[in-house]
């Protein structure tokens, strides 16, 4: 049975609604992002310095997610709105530069926004919309879509009528795809082509709801480790859950000293710590600490895959 540990990443701010944990290899430090962030809209946690830089994007202030650019060393794409922007930013400095909009989707829709994305071994952009949460009921409508980008087939609509696109994450050696739409309060497998990037054979690996009535939580992020278990965050439960998409049981509950969890990637040297975000306000309704902080999780005896960039060209 896993001893692990949870601590709070010290140097950390508290975000808003912090999200989108991305491990760069390269240049040891995990990126993320505070959705809603009015001190901070992106930041680097440096391991080897054990500090963390924090950056606002001028004329950006709705920033869901950051990716490194591949080939590059201060080129980021960020979810801004229902826009992919590409972004400058050295790392250190409180402001990044916004450079040019990559793409955008459903301009005809003014209450939807981009929310996760991550990148395929390939370097492929997955990423989905939703309604915009402060304003309405998650739960009333399905307006979101899930897309795949490249710079050549631009936007593919791969999944319709989305109440929150939310976790993703893959098998590459099981060739398997896994999916969160938090609406559905379940966690979906599909078959993934590799060649083409497409998603098919759509399964349900686990079901949240009890007795068909809603927990009191939603699956958020998502994450996987190298022997194929899963790592669901769970938005108002204070867990993450390990889950054996085989088995379809939960193998691990990891519990935080927060409510809110929102998302988690491995990082580290070696891959084996589990790095997890938090959101310190729901709305308007503020958590008390360390809500919002950045969580590192050790001890857990396994490993993460090393994350891909996205390649624009």
């Amino acid at each position: 049975m896993s001893s692990y540990k949870v601590e709070v990443v010290e140097s950390s701010p508290v975000s808003v609604l912090g999200e989108g944990p991305h491990w760069d290899v390269e240049r040891q430090s995990l990126y993320y992002n505070d959705i809603y962030g009015d001190k901070q809209s992106i930041s680097r946690y440096d391991y080897n310095e054990e500090k963390t830089y924090n950056a606002l994007i001028p004329g950006h202030p709705v920033i869901s997610f950051i990716i490194p650019v591949d080939g590059t060393k201060d080129q980021f794409i960020v979810g801004s709105g229902k826009k992919i922007v590409l972004i400058q930013w050295d790392g250190k400095s409180v402001e990044a530069k916004a450079v040019k909009t990559i793409g955008e989707v459903e301009s005809d829709m003014p209450e939807n926004r981009f929310n996760d994305a991550k990148c395929d071994a390939f370097g492929r952009f997955y990423g989905g919309t939703m309604r915009i949460e402060l304003e309405h009921d998650i739960f009333e409508k399905r307006l979101g879509t899930f897309y795949r980008y490249t710079n050549k087939e631009k936007f593919v609509p791969l999944k319709n009528q989305i109440g929150v696109s939310n976790g993703l994450t893959w098998n590459k050696e099981a060739n398997k795809f896994y999916y969160i739409d938090s609406c559905d309060l379940d966690v979906k497998e599909f078959d993934f082509d590799s060649k083409t990037g497409n998603i098919s054979n759509e399964r349900v690996v686990i079901d949240f709801t009890v007795n068909g009535n809603r927990p009191n939580f939603v699956p958020d992020g998502m994450t996987i480790d190298t022997n194929g278990s899963l790592y669901v965050a769970t938005f108002g439960a204070s867990k993450i859950y390990k889950i054996n998409p085989t088995t379809c049981a939960i193998e691990l509950e990891i519990n935080f000293p927060a409510e809110q969890i929102t998302s988690a990637a491995f990082g580290g040297p070696n891959l084996d710590i589990l790095y997890v975000t938090t959101s310190g306000k729901e709305f308007k309704s503020k958590q008390p600490p360390p809500a919002g902080r950045l969580f590192r999780v050790t001890g857990l005896g396994v490993k993460g895959f090393p994350m891909t960039s996205v390649k624009l060209n």
